[in-house]
């Protein structure tokens, strides 16, 4: 088994392992009230745990495969964690489906047209920079999200790209930490490490919180695409990485990207059209802590 075939398949794993994570905050989610405390529950640990063997398993996928397929592989979380969910009668509408569906064929399109993962990497200088900004960028999204608390659809979804973003540059540590080990050592990659920390942890708080009163499918959709987006990015302008094909490969990957953006459209449309649907069904207010998520009784569920 060569290195890019372990690499695939350690990104499987990791898909399963953070979907059904997925899923089971999205359920602790659903039962927050005003005095909800995450960490008193047990299921909050045990999504804790299937992030964290997630984590692991895409860390050894970053070890054997480069950036450029282990970070667009991460769209087979969606992939697998809406039929998981409709496993346990949490069906998403064909809305739903559609978009994602768009948006993993769009992140396909970005993977076979990546080109090499590049022998380049960040110095000291253009990590610091990507530190800060990185932070900038987390900090306006959690702020606009705060802005817009009584849209939770919207609120989600920024929530969600926050913690897409803190995921993706993640992502980027740890492929720098895999790379200078035989350099550095361990204690030379201290502070790249504690960027890893911050930024996962940072990272799952952000997606717990964006699943509250938005459900499952938007704002895991929306951490799936931002994810490598994100890491992209970087390993286009700090890694020395490109797209196939030139030009023509360029407008393709671009057009890729506008597929994915497409299916999260779908899917926070649909999740829109739900939560303005429920207070005519019920009377209820949508953002009341009795309604919708709050009840444990998700939106995707009307349309079995």
């Amino acid at each position: 088994m060569n290195d890019l075939t372990l690499s695939a398949l350690l990104c499987l794993a990791s898909a399963v392992a953070y979907a059904a994570g997925a899923i089971v905050q999205e359920r602790v989610a659903g039962e927050q009230g005003p005095a909800f405390v995450p960490w008193r529950r047990l299921a909050w640990w045990g999504a804790v745990a299937l992030n964290g063997a997630g984590a692991v398993l895409h860390v050894l996928a970053l070890a054997f495969g480069p950036l450029t397929l282990v970070q667009p592989l991460g769209a087979l979380t969606i992939v697998f964690a809406l039929p998981m969910a409709a496993l346990l009668g949490r069906r998403a509408g064909t809305t739903a489906w559609r978009g994602a569906l768009m948006a993993t064929a769009g992140l396909t399109g970005l993977l076979a047209l990546t080109g090499s993962a590049g022998t380049g990497g960040p110095d000291a200088t253009e990590r610091t920079v990507l530190v800060v900004v990185t932070g900038s960028v987390v900090a306006v999204l959690a702020g606009a999200a705060l802005a817009v608390h009584r849209h939770p659809a919207v609120r989600g979804g920024l929530l969600a790209a926050a913690g897409g973003v803190a995921f993706g540059i993640a992502s980027v540590f740890t492929k720098i930490v895999t790379q200078a080990l035989g350099d550095r050592g361990v204690l030379g990659q201290l502070p790249d490490l504690a960027v890893v920390a911050v930024l996962a942890a940072g990272g799952l708080l952000l997606s717990q919180a964006s699943y509250r009163g938005a459900g499952l499918a938007a704002p895991l959709a929306t951490v799936t695409v931002v994810n490598p987006v994100a890491a992209a990015a970087v390993g286009l302008v700090l890694f020395g990485e490109g797209f196939r094909y030139g030009t023509a490969g360029t407008v393709l990957a671009l057009s890729c990207g506008v597929v994915a953006a497409g299916g999260l459209i779908l899917l926070t449309t649909e999740r829109m059209q739900d939560r303005l649907a429920t207070p005519a069904r019920s009377g209820a207010d949508p953002d009341s802590p009795g309604s919708g998520e709050a009840a444990g009784k998700p939106q995707a569920a009307r349309h079995r």
